[in-house]
């Protein structure tokens, strides 16, 4: 049996590894909210903002996504895993392939969850806002289930 400390070397050297050369820096990565550049997301409605790579490139990425109150996202899924964490408002998602308000679980800022890769979900805003920090490794993109499958 492997000791603990062992274990932990492994997964230090692995988390190392998993880091692109492209962002090794002599000092950390700093981005305050009023330095986040804003524009229309890919689903009409949304706004979003890179932190770090970009969603539609290959590699990892970091993004903030803006959701408006009363929102929703009709099942999807996305071909890459995610993370997500609520930064403000709070956030309902489901999983399933049909829209069922009664699996929607509540996450308020500070909540974590991940998306595994190719599982269809929906998400939902209610009376305020929402924005979320999304992180994964791209490309991505949303596959969209038709009505009634």
């Amino acid at each position: 049996m492997y000791s603990s400390k062992y274990l932990w070397a492994i997964s230090v050297v692995a988390l190392a590894l998993a880091v692109p050369p492209g962002y090794a820096q002599d000092s950390g990565f700093v981005v305050t909210p009023s330095e986040l550049q804003w524009k229309p997301g890919d689903v009409p409605g949304l706004e979003s903002a890179p932190v770090i790579g970009s969603m539609f490139k290959a590699g990892p990425y970091v993004a903030m996504v803006k959701f408006p109150a009363n929102f929703t996202v009709r099942p999807h899924s996305h071909p890459e895993a995610r993370q997500y964490t609520i930064i403000s408002g709070t956030w309902y998602i489901g999983w399933g392939s049909t829209l069922d308000e009664s699996k929607l679980k509540a996450l308020p800022p500070g909540s974590f969850y991940t998306e595994p890769a190719n599982v269809p979900h929906f998400v939902v805003t209610k009376g305020e806002p929402v924005i979320i920090q999304v992180s994964g490794t791209g490309p991505s993109a949303s596959d969209f289930i038709a009505p009634g499958k």
